[in-house]
């Protein structure tokens, strides 16, 4: 065998696993079968939750000629929700102006009225 192919199979061998030393890092808890796992129930013995799709919004079937009811948290989530969201806009529309462009303009026009440059506007000439 050359020199080159037996450099060659070395590398080969060293990179495949052995099966003298496999390779295992899984623990004997990690390694059981999940047919082997204990089932948890969560919540006990009352019964099942689950409601099968009936295709209807919220699962109620409209009934013709009769009005849904309003729940309890209805108009106070409604009045909350939109009472809020109405304050809101006010308080945006109102707040005061804290720009950088709007200080630095009037900074500006402050330095101009002092050197004498811009005329005050505070000064209103009597006839």
């Amino acid at each position: 065998m050359s020199p080159l192919l037996r450099s060659r199979a070395t590398a080969l061998a060293l990179q495949r696993p052995t099966l003298l030393y496999p390779i295992t890092f899984r623990s004997s808890a990690a390694a059981r079968l999940l047919s082997q796992t204990a089932v948890v129930n969560g919540g006990g013995a009352h019964g099942n939750h689950y409601d099968p799709p009936t295709g209807w919004l919220w699962g109620e079937e409209p009934t013709p000629g009769k009005k849904k009811e309003r729940e309890d948290w209805e108009l106070i989530w409604y009045f909350g929700f939109f009472g809020s969201l109405g304050l809101a806009t006010i308080a945006y529309a109102f707040k005061p102006d804290t720009s950088i462009q709007t200080w630095a303009l009037e900074e500006a026009r402050r330095r101009l009225e002092k050197e004498g440059i811009l005329p005050d506007p505070d000064d209103v000439k009597k006839e």
